[in-house]
């Protein structure tokens, strides 16, 4: 059998090490399978607090079969289902910090609700996302435990119940985040098993993801008949003024790694729009609109980036069409995880682990292909690399999918990687 060229240049002992890691992950691929079918269909929307609970009970007791000690992070305060913190304390020094979430955007109303293994790919609700990622996650401990590997290596594993849609409380946005933020400042790096992406001949890594703001834009215009219009005493009205400021917003707020999103417009008479963007207007053709109402967000790649953008729209904002007044406030979401050289040694050491286990070489993915998530809240305090989850398709949509042969390949990176880190 001929090795790998990066596999020979290893000590014998870890040649031999590293080798039975890889076998023992190998035979993990089956029972992964099952076990996600297991984890599939077990609904864990994130406004299904019962069913993520259940799903962290279930995960805990593989966490507790591996030997770490396991507690749940209670989330009733923001209305969601509970975190999964399970901790192996190794031979001491800082831990290796894994990530991952337990809920997903199917709902118990969804009609996509079961696993159904089709040849090569299984379609279920949280296959992809990331349900399969947990099971990549927990082969790749297997192996190390299988091959007499997972003994001494300090690891922190955090599974949140609610990723999809973080709970909030106005005092405290990132309330449910807390405790990810205290782990990762006591870790020396940080794995998140979101969902991988293929490419020819080589797959992707993420080390950077862009974060989101939401905003609220608010006009008020001067209620009056159509034919005074555009007069002194009348004014513009409320929908001419919202849509100067988008459209300016449109015209000058364009940077690379930066896209700028109207997601509900409403305007005319009176409004009404809840949270979760249930909305009604009124308004009349012969009438001046009185009020007008925009949401969208804003996605960034650095911090700098959004402050500039929150300063740009405050500014254009303030000059408004006479007889109308805007106002516009902000709703912070994820911070965004910009691609620092301590994410790129993550991505090397990742590549070597892949190119030595045979699985060809990892580059790194464009930050604009992929969004917010988990690991940036904690991307200011330690190195971080995501993406070393199942490689799917549909992810969020009825039908998402995951590639069977994917969980045995990702898992295999990331038992090396977590062996040659851990050590």
């Amino acid at each position: 059998m001929r090795l790998p060229a990066l596999l020979l240049t290893l000590p014998l002992a870890l040649l031999a090490q590293e080798a039975a890691i890889l076998q023992a992950v190998g035979q993990q691929t089956e029972p992964a399978i099952a076990l996600l079918e297991t984890m599939v269909n077990q609904n864990s929307g994130t406004f299904n607090p019962a069913g993520v609970r259940a799903m962290a009970e279930l995960t805990r007791k593989e966490f507790d079969a591996l030997g770490f000690s396991t507690r749940l992070v209670e989330m009733d305060a923001v209305k969601r289902g509970p975190h999964l913190v399970a901790e192996r304390k190794g031979n001491g020094g800082k831990p290796i910090l894994l990530i991952g979430h337990l809920d997903t955007v199917f709902e118990p109303a969804s009609p996509f609700q079961k696993f159904e293994r089709k040849g090569p790919t299984a379609i279920g609700p949280g296959t992809a996302d990331m349900k399969g990622g947990i099971v990549v996650l927990l082969a790749a401990l297997r192996g190390l435990q299988a091959a007499g590997q997972l003994d001494g290596l300090p690891l922190t594993v955090m599974l949140t119940g609610d990723e999809e849609e973080p709970g909030r409380r106005p005092d405290m946005p990132n309330h449910s985040r807390l405790e990810m933020v205290r782990l990762a400042k006591e870790s020396r790096a940080a794995l998140s098993f979101e969902g991988g992406i293929k490419g020819l001949g080589f797959d992707y890594a993420t080390t950077a993801r862009r974060g989101y703001l939401g905003w609220e834009l608010r006009s008020t215009g001067k209620v009056g008949h159509s034919g005074q219009v555009f007069t002194e005493r009348a004014g513009y009205g409320a929908i001419y003024e919202i849509s100067r400021v988008i459209s300016t917003f449109e015209q000058t707020l364009k940077e690379p790694n930066m896209t700028f999103n109207v997601g509900l417009l409403l305007g005319g008479g009176e409004l009404k729009a809840d949270a979760d963007g249930k909305s009604t207007a009124d308004g009349k053709p012969n009438i001046i609109a009185g009020q007008a109402l925009a949401r969208g967000e804003v996605r960034a790649l650095e911090p700098a980036q959004v402050s500039r953008m929150k300063d740009k729209m405050y500014a254009i904002v303030a000059k408004s069409l006479p007889g109308t007044k805007s106002e516009i406030t902000f709703v912070e979401g994820a911070p965004p995880m910009p691609p620092t050289p301590g994410n790129r040694k993550l991505l090397k050491a990742l590549d070597e682990a892949s190119r030595a286990a045979g699985l060809g070489p990892i580059e790194e993915l464009d930050p604009m292909q992929r969004g917010a998530g988990d690991i940036s809240y904690i991307a200011a305090y330690v190195d971080c690399l995501d993406g070393l989850g199942v490689v799917g398709a549909g992810t969020h949509a009825v039908g998402e999918s995951v590639e069977l042969d994917s969980i045995a390949k990702q898992a295999k990176r990331a038992a090396l990687l977590i062996w040659r880190l851990g050590r």
